[in-house]
C-alpha cells in the first residue's frame, strides 16, 4: 500500500483533523446488488475502499481509525456470505498487513475471538505482533464485535478483579481502552443508526451519516465528513460561552 500525496489532501490539511475517527462501513451488499453481482463482490470492493480510507486518514493526520468489519450479529447472515467474509478476511490479512506495516500503521483486532477458528485467531495475533512497533496511526479492526458484548465483558472483568464497578473501571476494561474515545463516527450507506457499534465509547462522538455506499466512499467524501466535523462545537456538557472562553 503506497502512501503518495493525494491532490485532495491539501484542502483538508488546513482544517483540524479529529484524533480518532470510527467508521461503520455499510452498503457493500447493496453496492453489489445494484450491479447484479453477488454480495461478496461488494465486500471485496469494500476492502479496496478501506485501503483508500486508511491511506487518506493517515495523510490527513488522523491518529486512530476504528472500523466495523464484522459485527456479532453478522453471524445471522446467509452461511455462504459469512464463509466468504471469513475467507476475504484471511486474504486481506495476508495481502495488507505487510503494506500496513511498511506504512507505519499499528493494528489491533477488537472483538470476541472465541467464536473464530484457531487459524483465524492465530492470524490476528500475528498481525498485531508484526505491527506492534509502528506509531504513525492505530488501526482498530472490530471483528466479531458488538457494543453490548464490550460493555458486558468489561463489567465481568471488573467484577472478577474485585474492583468497584464505575465509569473509570469499566472504561479501562473495554476492548478499546488503548485509545481515546472517537471524536467522529461516520456511517455510510444512508442508514441513521450506530448498530451496536462502540456504545460506550461514542457517548460524546460527533455523528456523520453519508448516503454513499461504502465502496463509493472516496477521499472527497472523507474530506466532506472532516470538514463537517471541523465546524462543530464540542461542548461536552458545557455552554458555548464556556467553550469559547477556554479556547479563546
Amino acid at each position: 500500500m503506497a502512501f503518495p500525496r493525494l491532490s485532495s489532501a491539501a484542502s483538508a490539511a488546513a482544517r483540524p483533523a479529529p484524533h480518532h475517527v470510527a467508521i461503520v462501513m455499510d452498503g457493500n451488499g447493496r453496492w453489489a446488488h445494484k450491479r447484479l453481482l453477488p454480495r461478496i463482490a461488494g465486500h471485496r470492493q469494500g476492502v479496496e475502499s478501506l485501503r483508500r480510507c486508511i491511506r487518506a486518514c493517515a495523510e490527513r493526520g488522523v491518529k486512530v481509525l476504528t472500523v466495523f468489519a464484522f459485527s456479532s450479529e453478522n453471524w445471522n447472515r446467509p452461511e455462504e456470505e459469512v464463509s466468504g467474509l471469513m475467507e476475504l478476511m484471511g486474504k486481506a490479512l495476508a495481502n495488507e498487513v505487510p503494506e500496513l506495516h511498511r506504512a507505519g500503521i499499528r493494528m489491533y483486532f477488537v472483538g470476541d475471538r472465541d467464536s473464530l477458528s484457531a487459524r483465524m485467531q492465530q492470524s490476528l495475533t500475528q498481525a498485531e505482533a508484526a505491527t506492534a512497533a509502528n506509531s504513525r496511526m492505530v488501526l482498530n479492526v472490530c471483528f466479531n464485535y458488538g457494543g453490548r458484548w464490550d460493555i458486558a465483558q468489561a463489567a465481568a472483568r471488573v467484577a472478577a478483579s474485585g474492583q468497584p464497578i464505575n465509569e473509570e473501571s469499566l472504561g479501562r476494561a473495554t476492548a478499546l481502552a488503548h485509545v481515546p474515545d472517537p471524536d467522529l463516527l461516520i456511517r455510510t450507506g444512508g442508514e441513521h443508526r450506530i448498530s451496536n457499534f462502540l456504545l460506550w465509547q461514542c457517548a460524546y462522538s460527533e455523528l456523520y451519516f453519508s448516503d454513499k455506499l461504502w465502496p463509493d466512499f472516496d477521499e472527497a467524501a472523507l474530506d466532506e465528513a472532516l470538514a463537517d466535523y471541523a465546524v462543530r462545537e464540542r461542548r461536552f456538557g458545557k455552554t458555548s460561552a464556556q467553550v469559547a472562553q477556554a479556547t479563546g
